[in-house]
């Protein structure tokens, strides 16, 4: 006997809910799609409202953040696929998953703050990449693992980039309050 399509969307769902509660590699890597999805409307919200003298210096490492936001979203979502697992298809999916913070009013901020924001959203997804490999590599997920440890490596070289247009060093601000949190 055939399964109705809301039957099978159905127990998606209660798989994903069992999966988010005891987590997989696939339900971690879905919160991760997720972050990407926010990410992309929080990079936009950035390039459309950045104003002041580094208006014109932004703008084109912006779209370029949302270029390899893009690709990395396409790509993410293939390899779920790829490995027999079921991306979040849906906006009130991704939504839900997503561990970023909006605000509409983070418009009104100056450059200065909207990239440190980019910088804290980037630091926030690598906690979620972190614990994702150590699932993949649990699971024997190597090709998931590997994409991972990437997408890690690609954030990093955002958060120090960023770091640097704040005349910073790549790790300055975002170290010290994962400590306070541990107090």
């Amino acid at each position: 006997m055939e399964t109705t399509i809301e039957a099978q969307y159905a127990a998606e769902l209660k798989q994903s809910e069992i999966d988010h509660h005891t987590p997989t590699a696939g339900a971690m890597t879905n919160h991760i799609l997720s972050n990407l999805m926010v990410e992309y409307v929080k990079l936009n919200q950035v390039k459309w409202y950045v104003k002041g003298r580094d208006y014109f210096a932004l703008q084109p490492v912006y779209q370029q953040l949302l270029d390899l936001n893009i690709k990395h979203f396409a790509e993410l979502g293939a390899l779920l696929l790829d490995e027999d697992q079921k991306p979040s298809s849906t906006t009130a999916e991704l939504t839900k998953y997503s561990m970023l913070e909006e605000n509409g009013a983070n418009k009104y901020q100056t450059a200065s703050d909207l990239v440190a924001g980019t910088i804290k959203d980037y630091d926030t997804e690598n906690l979620f990449v972190d614990r994702a490999i150590k699932l993949a590599e649990k699971e024997a997920r190597p090709a998931l693992a590997a994409w991972l440890v990437a997408y890690r490596g690609s954030n990093n070289r955002q958060i120090r980039q960023l770091q640097a247009f704040l005349g910073q060093t790549a790790r300055a601000g975002l170290d010290e309050e994962d400590d306070d949190d541990d107090e």
